[in-house]
Order: C-alpha cells, then structure tokens, then sequence
C-alpha cells in the first residue's frame, strides 16, 4: 500500500451505511452529518485509488458519463494528498472540491457535493479578520478563557465563558473569601466531606467563581464573565432560526480557548466584546453564515454591514426567508404584549 492509499486509508473510519441511522437524516450517499461525509468521501478516494470504480449511484445526483466522474475522482485523489494539512471539515473537504473541479459544469460539482452531504459553494464562506494587533481603540480589557462548554452558549449572540484566577488580571481581584473557600473546598473533599465540599463550591460559585477540572484533572478556580458579542443581534431561541443561530455558535466555539476583547458592559451585566476563536473572527463567521443581524444600533462598522450583506445577496441562513423578522423588533413586540 502507497503512502497515498494509507493517506487516505486513515482518514475514514469505515464505509458509510446507506441503510442505518435515521432515514429522514440521510443523504443520498448515506450521510447522516457532514463529518460523516468527508469520511465517506475519502473512504471513496481510497475505494478508487484500488479499483478505478467511482461510487454506485453518483450518476442519478451529476450529468456527465462514468468516464468524466473517474477523472473527477483522479484529480480530487491527488489534491487530497497533496493538500497540507488534509481536509478534515466539511467545509474544507467542499472548498478542495470545489478548487479541484472549478473548470467542470456547475451540476456535476454540486451534485459532487450533494452526494456526500458537503456544503454548496453558495453557503461557504471567506473568512477575512484576523486577531487585531495592536489592540483596538475603545478595549477596556483583554480576557483568555478556557474551553467553552457547550452548555454555556444560551443563544446565538451570547456565551458564558470562565478565566483561570492565575491570569494576571484575574490573581490581583479574587476575593479573600473565595480564595479561602477554595482551599477548605479541597480540603473537605480530601477528607470525603462532601457535604461540606458542596456547600463551600455553592458560596464560590454564588459569587461569580466556579473550580472546574483541566484535562489532567487538577482543578483549577476560574471567574465567570458572560459575553455579549458585540455589532450583532442573532434571533432569539424561540424565532424562527435561533436554534440554528446558537448551533452555528456551538460549532465555531465549544471546547476552545478564545480570546474576548472587552468594550464595554451591558444594563445586563453582559461584557460587550469582540470574540475570536483560533484567529476566526466570531461575529464576520455569524454575519457571513446568516444567522445574526448587524446591530446598527449599536455599532456602525462598516465591515458588520458588508457582511451582513454578502449573506443577504446569497440568501443563505435567515436570509432564505422572504422577510426575516428583526431580534430587536420581536423583543419591543414581547415587551408591548404583541
């Protein structure tokens, strides 16, 4: 086996069974999420690297003959090797696609795409922001969090995210008390106290701290913030695309480290900041996806309008909507008993 084949070898997990799962999930390949379908994409580049054959079934979702679709597969197989770092998204495994087969008909490379469950070229989008440096006019603070746990994004446009107390800002302000609970709570806990061990994490997190666990398990004492992301307004839980909206945020933030810029503070205590999560800009990736309004009441960027605007020419997200109702305007409705 060449180093191409076992390239390709490792980066699927077994073939995709069209027949299990949930029916109604399925796409036509098989494909019940889109990390499912890069694997069986590449599980396919690996099938054909042995036996020339391209996928059963390919010809119902393309136009072109069996010939055109294996040189398809021979071009998408030496842009997968070549490709460094390899795709591992959907996102990425569309966009090598895509720049693979841009010279091929329209329906053939969508129907590519369609077949294993892979974003169209029209949802895919061009990240521009990376992290400013140095740091912009208006940042009162600068705040380095630990992983994002899923459960802490409410919706799509706030997040709570927590900071070690050995940040340097954050050593200098914990309160006697708190730092005193933390130790008693260990050292109940050593003892098997439990009761006491809960009560003392009760008074800590009651006062904006909580003592979560790190991979290798130490426990670390860490201030709460909850973040407001600012320039946008995504739609609210119960609107029409807010599950979606606070989906999209999952996606882009749980289980990472971010970095927050903080510009100011809410009426609701919320820190108003601009996020970016491994140099990704949140707030362009909601605005670019369309699943948040840029808040004009509040930020005049004129970068928040374009992007809101690109999305809106590719009616993609909320934009698919005819006339998407504004967050802004659904609250004053609630408010005013509308």
């Amino acid at each position: 086996m060449g180093n191409a084949l076992r390239f390709l070898y490792a980066h699927c997990s077994s073939k995709p069974n069209a027949t299990g799962g949930d029916s109604d999930s399925l796409g036509p390949h098989g494909v019940s999420a889109a990390t499912v379908g890069v694997s069986a994409l590449a599980h396919d580049l690996f099938h054909f690297e042995i036996t020339s054959q391209v996928p059963d079934g390919l010809s119902k979702h393309v136009v072109s003959s069996k010939k055109a679709q294996a040189n398809w597969y021979k071009k998408i197989v030496e842009a997968w090797r070549e490709a460094k770092p390899p795709p591992k998204t959907a996102e990425e495994a569309a966009r090598l696609v895509i720049q693979t087969l841009k010279r091929h008909q329209k329906a053939d490379v969508e129907g590519l795409l369609a077949f294993y469950g892979l974003p169209l070229p029209h949802t895919l989008v061009e990240l521009s922001a990376g992290i400013p440096t140095p740091l912009p006019e208006g940042v009162k603070f600068e705040l380095l969090t630990l992983p994002v746990d899923a459960k802490a994004i409410s919706d799509g446009d706030t997040v709570t995210v927590y900071v070690s107390t050995a940040d340097r800002r954050e050593s200098s302000s914990i309160p006697s008390d708190i730092q005193m609970a933390a130790v008693e709570r260990a050292e109940a806990r050593a003892e098997r106290n439990y009761a006491k061990a809960d009560a003392l994490h009760k008074k800590i997190i009651d006062s904006g701290y909580r003592v979560l666990n790190s991979q290798n398990n130490e426990e670390i004492l860490a201030r709460k913030y909850r973040i407001r992301l600012r320039g946008i307004d995504a739609p609210e839980s119960s609107m029409p695309y807010g599950k979606e909206a606070k989906d999209e945020l999952a996606k882009l933030v749980q289980g990472k480290c971010l970095r927050v810029l903080v510009y100011d503070q809410d009426r609701y205590g919320r820190c108003v900041g601009d996020i970016y999560c491994h140099g990704t800009f949140v707030q362009e990736r909601m605005l670019k996806k369309g699943f948040a309004w840029h808040y004009t009441a509040y930020d005049q960027r004129s970068e928040l309008a374009r992007w809101e605007n690109e999305a809106r020419a590719k009616q993609v997200g909320l934009w698919a909507s005819s006339n998407p109702e504004k967050p802004w305007e659904w609250r004053k409705d609630r408010r005013e008993g509308r």
